[in-house]
């Protein structure tokens, strides 16, 4: 029976071995139990991400407005899960393929990258694994989320599983995403519209009321707001001018 680094044994199921990028680029190995969230959340993707023609998966890189910084992405559907997490107000942190789990899983050596790791404002830590709903019921993807869980659950982490949700909503946060950026709208004109949102319960009406300048530079400001969670939407019907909208209190 193998034994791993500082003389643990590799068939221990409750050894784990972990290994992740920090920001400078250098990799670090060490005990599951022993990563420092911080590290982990700041750090690079574990493993590389190649580009080449005829790829079946869309790949690239997101500026997260949580971090200021760039998360990577394997698919649209992983874009999709980044963008419900850079809009959700208790992120705090957005990792893509933050480490590779290695242990015993009872009866083999298992080896894994999650796709992402989420911290939150109350510290609590998310590891997300994303699959195409045609792969969620494949046993061996189902035995691999088995075991991530259970690895999780010694750190009292939350392991969740993500193949998509509501159509609508990806759609509008995808759009809102486009003016996730502060710099890139009227920041002069945010009292006025939040004070005009204060009486107008649709967006067209906050226009109305602003209608001395451009819907062109007023709508944009509006849907920042929504973004960044100061004004709420039902994001569950298609964004338009008759979307109800109220300021957060």
């Amino acid at each position: 029976m193998g034994t791993g680094a500082g003389g643990e044994d590799a068939r221990d199921s409750r050894t784990v071995r972990v290994t992740y990028r920090r920001g400078n680029g250098r990799l670090v190995e060490a005990p599951f139990d022993r990563i420092p969230v911080d590290e982990v959340a700041r750090g690079l993707p574990v493993r590389e991400f190649r580009w080449y023609r005829g790829r079946k998966h869309y790949s690239g890189w997101y500026h997260a407005s949580t971090t200021g910084r760039m998360v990577a992405y394997e698919s649209r559907l992983e874009l999709a899960r980044i963008l419900i997490a850079d809009f959700a107000r208790d992120v705090t942190e957005i990792a893509a393929q933050p480490f590779q789990l290695v242990g015993w899983d009872g009866t083999r050596i298992r080896r894994h990258v999650p796709d992402l790791f989420l911290v939150h404002a109350d510290g609590l830590v998310t590891v997300v694994d994303v699959k195409a709903p045609s792969r969620m019921k494949d046993s061996k993807v189902i035995a691999q989320f088995d075991w991530t869980r259970q690895v999780c659950a010694r750190r009292g982490w939350v392991y969740e599983t993500w193949s998509g949700a509501e159509p609508a909503v990806v759609e509008n946060v995808r759009f809102l995403a486009g003016y996730r950026r502060r710099d890139l709208v009227e920041t002069s004109l945010i009292a006025r519209v939040l004070d005009a949102a204060v009486d107008q319960p649709t967006i067209g009406g906050i226009e109305a009321a602003l209608a001395g300048k451009p819907c062109e530079i007023v709508r944009p400001v509006v849907l920042h707001l929504v973004w960044s969670g100061q004004l709420v939407t039902n994001l569950r019907a298609p964004l338009n001018l008759a979307s109800r909208i109220r300021v957060v209190a």
